[in-house]
């Protein structure tokens, strides 16, 4: 005999349909007067309790300037949603079934949004790390640890005891189908205007609805169990019996907070894992060496031979009345000097490649061997290491300079643009470039105890990671609070030159982290990871036409398919990034 009403019973509940999609389409409203950029995460304030507590801590961490803000933020935050999403849960529950009491209600909420703003706080710091020093390793970690704990907790709230029962098979389904509706919502949003855009907003919005809905059916349904015998199937008597043994043997045990839990020790321990070289992330491109929020490969491993630096000294010297041209490499976060130029080099004959090297130049003008630890210098003076080392080739050659740069890279190069105009630069070509750095900012923690929380956070998950990786416990805080100082403005005075010659090479795993804009003519989308990619032929092939003087176009129909893709990615990942209060549009 069926206990639970008809799926058609949602329809009547129109209260929570009118709050749902009317609730997410206030804030899209709101954001478009204040912040047309967020607008792609107002569906999220609707989602249940898990996701919409995840909307609401990003906004915490990215605008809440002192402690002080941020305590007051917090508590209003948490009375504000707590009562919301106990009023949507009212007036989803089915109406033939007696609910809760409002005050039990309201409580259980609360405990919900504490517990997943705890446990999501690393994956906002990431995200927030993300905004400041934006490429794609950080976010692509952020991302599964912050859907692996929402789905752990996707019945919380509903039930009083929520907390020692794992997620039922349908709340999970619901959860996960509200997140990939709300990533496609965004991914739609992005590219719409006003109208189009609310009406979307307000689709989503009836999609949570139903969300709620399936959940307080599940929650009634268990409560309407446990108040007292019922006529059921005989098969559903004994899962029934089943799931009673199990909770009577687990009584007292918060077996969702643990399994939440779990996700962000498996999360430390794959970064470990990748760290030690246990696990290896490949891919078409492998990934660059980098330490500024999270996972990363291992980067380039061991110094340079002393032997191979002393040949391409020889080499640069033997060619010097003879070069047809001049190439300096500047190799992303985590790299080594000076091997990594030598496959580019044997791709254009007749012309000077150098490596940059981060720890600088010798007596002689000649680069310094590096390996980890030793890129990680302030912004402005990388920039400044840059320059002395392209005029140091320039004079050397006597002919305009070339400049190859990934990932870290091209941030020097943008400090290295700005701060010394006239350089004698050739054409530019951008690897795994990033893109509109410093988009949120915050000051250095000081031992007075000032500064912002997300800023302190990102500082101790920096060092975290740092202590865990083989760069060291400081990881790249001065790149990265360099970046948060400098990063924007460099970016902003590069990206409205039009004097130079240039070529981005963007890895379409870096789409996560772009601005919701159209690609540029001059850039070309590869399928492949953040960083490495001067390592794979097919780019190196494309590096040296460019350079050669070729035009670089990537390939047609394919090529359009891949910015197409980059595009949408973008949208859709901007639903769970920090919520952008500016265009960024460079």
């Amino acid at each position: 005999m069926r206990t639970e009403p008809p799926a058609e019973g949602f329809l009547r509940h129109r209260g929570l349909i009118v709050a749902s999609a009317g609730g997410a389409m206030a804030e899209a409203g709101l954001l478009t007067l204040l912040a047309p950029a967020a607008r792609v995460i107002a569906p999220q304030v609707t989602a249940l309790p898990a996701l919409a507590a995840y909307h609401d801590l990003r906004w915490l961490f990215a605008y809440s300037q002192s402690w002080l803000s941020f305590s007051a933020g917090l508590v209003i935050l948490l009375l504000a949603r707590s009562a919301f999403d106990a009023a949507l849960l009212r007036l989803a529950w089915p109406r033939h079934r007696q609910a809760p009491p409002v005050s039990a209600v309201f409580w259980s909420c609360a405990a919900l949004t504490m517990l997943a703003w705890l446990l999501l706080s690393p994956a906002a710091v990431l995200a927030f790390g993300v905004a400041v020093l934006p490429f794609s390793w950080p976010f692509l970690a952020a991302l599964p640890i912050m859907l692996g704990i929402v789905l752990a907790l996707s019945h919380g709230g509903a039930l009083g005891s929520w907390w020692r029962r794992l997620p039922p098979p349908r709340t999970v389904a619901w959860l996960l189908a509200s997140f990939l509706v709300l990533s496609a919502a965004a991914a739609v949003i992005a590219h719409l205007g006003t109208a189009a855009a609310l009406g979307v907003t307000a689709a989503a919005g009836l999609v949570n609805a139903r969300a709620w809905y399936s959940l307080a059916g599940v929650a009634s349904r268990s409560r309407k169990a446990a108040e007292g015998p019922q006529v059921v199937s005989v098969s559903e008597t004994i899962w029934r019996e089943v799931a009673r043994a199990s909770r009577l043997a687990l009584r007292g045990v918060p077996v969702a907070p643990l399994s939440a839990l779990l996700v962000l020790a498996m999360a430390v321990g794959v970064t470990r894992l990748i760290f030690t070289g246990t696990i290896k992330l490949t891919g078409p491109a492998g990934p660059g060496g980098h330490v500024g929020a999270v996972v990363n490969a291992a980067g380039a491993a061991g110094a340079a031979s002393l032997a191979g630096l002393a040949g391409q000294s020889r080499m640069a010297g033997a060619a010097v009345q003879r070069a047809r041209g001049a190439v300096l490499v500047v190799a992303g976060f985590g790299s080594t000097c000076c091997d990594d130029a030598r496959d580019l080099a044997a791709a254009l004959p007749g012309m000077v490649v150098r490596q940059f090297s981060y720890q600088g130049m010798n007596a002689a003008g000649q680069p310094l061997p590096s390996g980890s630890g030793a890129d990680d210098v302030p912004l402005p003076q990388l920039g400044d290491r840059i320059a002395a080392q392209l005029t140091r080739l320039h004079q050397r050659t006597r002919t305009p300079v070339d400049i190859v740069a990934e990932s870290e890279g091209t941030l020097g190069v943008y400090a290295m643009l700005v701060r010394h105009p006239g350089l004698p630069v050739g054409s530019l070509v951008l690897l795994s470039p990033i893109v509109e750095p410093g988009q949120l900012s915050y000051p250095v923690p000081s031992r007075q105890g000032d500064g912002t929380v997300s800023g302190y956070a990102l500082t101790e998950l920096n060092r975290l990671i740092g202590g865990m990786s083989p760069y060291g416990s400081k990881g790249a805080q001065q790149l990265i609070s360099s970046v948060s100082e400098f990063g924007a403005r460099y970016f902003a005075a590069v990206s409205h030159s039009r004097a130079m010659r240039w070529l981005a090479v963007i890895p379409l795993a870096d789409a996560v982290t772009l601005p919701v804009c159209e690609l540029p003519p001059g850039a070309i989308v590869v399928p492949a990871f953040h960083g490495g990619l001067l390592g794979h032929p097919a780019v190196r092939q494309m590096v040296g036409d460019f350079l050669e003087g070729e035009q670089v176009s990537g390939g047609g129909q394919e090529q359009g398919q891949m910015r197409t893709a980059a595009e949408l990615l973008s949208g859709a990942a901007a639903a769970w990034r920090m919520p952008a209060v500016r265009p960024v549009c460079p």
